[in-house]
């Protein structure tokens, strides 16, 4: 049966979108990619700049996709284990490697030095900043996740249970961040880096999606209280 142009489109899209749903790895490159282009709003990129970071996000997906689509090409021939199979795995998965050093290096060129200045602008924040109440704040984080942790008798203190103590405390510091700077660029690369920490704890299978939600609220509303109190 000959397939339209339409179908080719329809089955490319699917593709993509499993690869987003079933692979950790490539849900982890989607946020960082989706993550860099709003940063690209705020730093005056050039067309020149916006292109190479575009190609350079491509090929990260690119081969992180040939990588997946390898893997199960194998596995599906292959149930025993093969060791010209696993060498055409690390190979693929090499390719990966090299393509996100190559997207660090263009990143660190590209952003370094307009990032600098909101870099140095939070880290004077911090300086300036009482750190008595980030460092009680964190603590305050901590305990009431722990004895939430405790009451509802699930998992361990430090693993699993409810909330997610991981995500309270990366939201909670993402939030502090908010509070130190009001640059954009700083308050949206701190919460991507709480997304990360959260998603992290599902891909473990550690926590379920509305324990780690739970623990980023939790996280934030206390940080939010406690500077509302006393700022």
């Amino acid at each position: 049966m000959k397939k339209s142009l339409l179908d080719s489109f329809n089955y490319a899209l699917d593709g993509i979108i499993k690869a987003i749903i079933e692979e950790k790895n490539m849900k982890i490159h989607v946020t960082i990619a989706i993550a860099v282009l709003i940063i690209c709003f705020f730093c005056g990129l050039s067309k020149i700049e916006i292109l190479i970071i575009g190609i350079t996000i491509s090929l990260v997906l690119i081969t992180e996709m040939i990588n997946t689509a390898l893997e199960y090409a194998l596995n599906a021939y292959f149930s025993e284990y093969n060791n010209y199979v696993k060498n055409a795995k690390d190979i693929a998965a090499g390719a990966v490697l090299i393509s996100v050093i190559n997207s660090i290096i263009v990143g660190y060129i590209i952003f370094s030095d307009k990032l600098k200045p909101i870099v140095y602008n939070v880290l004077e924040k911090i300086k300036n900043s009482n750190s008595h109440i980030v460092f009680l704040i964190l603590i305050i984080v901590i305990s009431i996740t722990l004895i939430l942790k405790i009451l509802n008798g699930k998992g361990t203190p430090f693993m699993g249970g409810m909330p997610s103590g991981h995500s309270a405390v990366a939201f909670s510091i993402a939030t502090s961040i908010a509070y130190l700077t009001r640059t954009p660029s700083g308050i949206i690369l701190g919460f991507v880096l709480a997304i990360i920490v959260a998603q992290s704890r599902v891909d473990s299978k550690t926590h379920s999606v509305f324990e780690v939600i739970l623990g980023g609220l939790l996280g934030s509303l206390i940080t939010i209280l406690i500077f509302q109190l006393l700022l």
